[in-house]
């Protein structure tokens, strides 16, 4: 992964690729989230295999790509038809395949938008609703992350909860990741972060792009402080002075 899905944090898959090198093993990332956010060469790159998603860069939805480098031997787990090779099946989807290739063109146009603009306004998103809200936090490395990804924890209280009425106010956002939606479990990134469950269990991703309003964002500065603020009245953990007397969550 070459960055995570839910905080954002950037990982080291060029010294990951060297690594496997070095003993001879193929490398593969999955670039979904990075793709569009960040330069990338792979022509210098140890890289064997890449794979991305074109609805993460405002391309039509159903359509991804397989970067395969050149000599690289690649041996599929279903076999598909001569015009792919045999590493695939079906038709090619032509429309969303052009889709792909011009969003592709405009998130490599607009890549320095994306690593200024979007995330000067994730930064100002974090900072505001940290400051109005006690007991909450920034996950994720703060100084190594896409520049389009804000995960907030907020303590004792229910994500699901919290996105229930962002939407009342025409606010989309997640709780944990799209892949684990409808799970009552807190997210298996925060728990193995270290995140303790009574803010695991709060934790809500916003995710920005290049279309991004500095009024939307204040919308949901405006706004989150009351809806945290309504439900933690409904939580067991939390009085009118703040966290319940003696329970103090340990952080990794």
């Amino acid at each position: 992964m070459w960055a995570n899905n839910e905080t954002g944090t950037i990982f080291p898959v060029d010294l990951l690729a060297n690594m496997a090198k070095k003993v001879g093993a193929l490398f593969h990332t999955d670039a979904v989230q990075a793709v569009g956010k960040l330069p990338m060469d792979l022509a210098n790159s140890a890289i064997d295999m890449l794979s991305l998603s074109g609805h993460k860069l405002h391309a039509p939805k159903g359509i991804g790509a397989l970067y395969v480098k050149r000599g690289v031997r690649f041996r599929p787990m279903l076999r598909g038809g001569h015009q792919e090779r045999g590493r695939r099946a079906g038709t090619e989807n032509a429309p969303a395949i052009v889709g792909l290739g011009k969003a592709c063109e405009l998130a490599r146009e607009s890549m320095s938008i994306e690593l200024t603009q979007v995330a000067a306004l994730r930064d100002r998103l974090e900072r505001a609703l940290v400051e109005a809200i006690p007991n909450c936090f920034v996950t994720g490395n703060p100084a190594n992350r896409l520049p389009n990804t804000a995960n907030i924890a907020f303590e004792f209280i229910e994500g699901e909860a919290i996105l229930l009425l962002l939407n009342e106010e025409g606010i989309a956002a997640s709780s944990g990741s799209a892949c684990t939606s409808g799970s009552l479990e807190p997210s298996h990134v925060m728990r193995a972060m270290g995140v303790p469950y009574t803010a695991a269990h709060g934790a809500t991703r916003f995710s920005l792009s290049r279309d991004t309003t500095a009024e939307e964002i204040d919308t949901v500065i405006r706004v989150m402080p009351g809806i945290i603020e309504r439900l933690r009245k409904l939580s067991p953990y939390w009085t009118n002075q703040g966290a319940t007397a003696g329970f103090q969550p340990v952080y990794s």
